[in-house]
């Protein structure tokens, strides 16, 4: 008589995606906190007094301690020892620590203390990181921004701790199985964040006619502190998986430094961590300069105070309506009934339709941008199932390069040349963003679910918190250069919705055109090494 094959809750489905439901939730909290000020980058110019300059370095702060304080690999290194749950819960912490932080910085408390006075006198000079240019501070930096600089690099220790240990989690729970699916389905529901972040950081920060920049903050960390509760209800699930399996996290096959040899000899790894590093540092710096580019690129009327398409209600809406897109494009991946299947997508391009719509009629370059992500959620579930079944992974990131130039071209150069248009504009702006927010998508589905080909499983955390700490350096490089770009190329502009944004735009074309390069490059790899990226994940 045979045994009775033992049931986990890895085994079921129901218990698999409500894992997946927390750390998405937990990971859609902190990308909002993450480009919190980045709608109102002209508010903070004229509230806080920063310029480019000092917004771009504030914001390049974020990645600065787990670049060259090596925190990352350290990251990675408790990941593997503690496991995901101890760190869960530590990453949680930190990432509320440091934007209480931040917010302290940008409230109204901080203006005319005497922390203010010691910053502004204080932190001109770091030596060392002076000397090589990499300091996250300079002189007649606004100490606003000094402070909350430090927040941030707080903050971003936690939330790329919490980057790696989702994505270690994802593969615990998920790997043999639907894994491209729930790495693309957690990063689409993420970047709602980014959608939420950009329709609610106005609306908070102008909320009663009074412009108050510290309450996008303040809601940013009410949302990092549900993150944290995410992540504590996470620990008990994930608990009891352990407790079912007899596993004891990593601890019985602990990690030596000399794993890291095997990671660094890996050319495979190489062309994945650089591809990795050019997608996002063309990506998540834009983001923070987005809608002040659509704010100099675009014509916006100002609508009437006592319209409906400046009332409050009207946000709320929106927001409703684009979680109705959201929503009914991810379900139609999973409709098994055609005629419901396609009812749905109709909906979905009707509440999308809408959505532009109203965006148009706001006038609002953050409610435009915020449809970013909208194009990604449906269509990361079709392409991570494409890789789970059919492969191709490494053909995908080289589509994805290609869509990246194209999107950065079209903003350099076609959108102003409808800046006279205000409805072509907005069209083009709209399909360009969507477009962008597709090609990003590539990223999660094919190349995320591609490190467990090329690494042992005790080392996979190591193995992404050596990818992220690369794709840090760039996101912390490209925040700061664009800023000093603009300030350059537009001394004397003293208008934040005047300025030319071609330069920035061109370089980060130029990141996505190296990208097809290694593109290209990781495709001859594969195939003469056997790497299996253009195999599928389920066989």
């Amino acid at each position: 008589m045979t045994d009775t094959i033992k049931k986990t809750l890895r085994d079921s489905a129901a218990a698999r995606w409500t894992a997946l439901l927390l750390l998405s939730l937990a990971m859609f909290c902190s990308y909002i906190f993450v480009d919190i000020l980045s709608p109102i980058k002209d508010l903070m110019l004229e509230q806080r007094g920063w310029d480019s300059t000092s917004f771009g370095t504030m914001q390049g702060a974020e990645t600065f301690l787990n670049v060259f304080v090596f925190f990352l690999i350290f990251a990675g290194i408790i990941l593997d020892k503690m496991g995901v749950r101890f760190t869960a819960v530590l990453s949680g912490c930190v990432m509320l620590a440091g934007a209480l932080i931040k917010y302290f910085a940008i409230s109204d408390a901080f203006i005319g203390s005497s922390l203010e006075t010691w910053f502004t006198e204080n932190l001109n000079y770091i030596p060392g990181f002076d000397e090589l240019g990499v300091s996250p501070f300079y002189e007649g930096m606004p100490a606003s921004a000094k402070l909350a600089a430090i927040g941030f690099m707080i903050f971003g220790c936690g939330t790329e701790m919490a980057g790696i240990m989702v994505s270690r989690g994802i593969v615990k729970w998920f790997k043999g199985r639907e894994l491209a699916l729930a790495m693309g389905s957690e990063m689409a529901f993420a970047r709602l964040g980014v959608a939420t972040c950009m329709i609610f950081s106005p609306f908070f920060a102008k909320f009663g006619g009074m412009i108050d920049v510290s309450r996008s903050v303040a809601f940013g960390v009410v949302l990092i502190c549900i993150a944290l509760m995410m992540f504590v209800v996470y620990f008990f699930m994930d608990k009891k998986l352990d407790a079912q399996t007899g596993e004891a996290e990593e601890k019985d096959d602990p990690f030596k430094l000399s794993d890291l040899g095997k990671i660094l000899t890996s050319m495979g790894f190489w062309l994945v961590a650089l591809l990795c590093v050019l997608y996002y540092s063309a990506i998540f710096p834009f983001q923070k300069y987005a809608v002040n580019m659509l704010q100099c690129n675009l014509t916006f009327q100002e609508v009437p105070q006592d319209s409906f398409w400046a009332s409050p209600s009207v946000t709320f809406i929106q927001y409703f309506i684009m979680l109705a897109v959201a929503a009914t494009a991810f379900g139609f991946n999973f409709m098994k009934n055609k005629s419901m299947k396609y009812a749905m997508m109709c909906v979905s391009v009707v509440c999308l339709i809408a959505y532009c719509y109203m965006g148009y009629m706001r006038q609002s370059a953050e409610s435009i941008f915020a449809v970013f992500p909208l194009l990604a959620v449906g269509i990361t579930p079709i392409l991570g199932n494409y890789v789970d079944h059919k492969g191709k992974a490494a053909s995908m990131l080289v589509l994805g390069s290609l869509l990246l130039i194209a999107c950065h071209l079209t903003f350099a150069f076609v959108l102003p040349q409808f800046k006279d248009s205000q409805v072509g504009g907005v069209v083009v702006a709209y399909l360009t963003i969507l477009v962008l927010g597709a090609s990003f998508s590539l990223v999660p589905a094919s190349l995320w679910p591609s490190v467990p080909k090329l690494v042992d499983a005790k080392i996979i955390g190591s193995a992404y918190a050596l990818i992220f700490w690369i794709q840090n350096i760039g996101l912390w490089l490209f925040p700061m250069l664009i800023g000093k770009v603009l300030d350059k190329t537009n001394e004397g502009v003293s208008d934040p919705t005047k300025y030319n944004y071609t330069a920035p735009l061109l370089m980060l074309a130029g990141l996505g055109l190296i990208a097809l390069f290694i593109g290209l490059t990781l495709k001859v790899v594969d195939k003469k090494k056997h790497l299996g990226l253009e195999e599928p994940n389920i066989k």
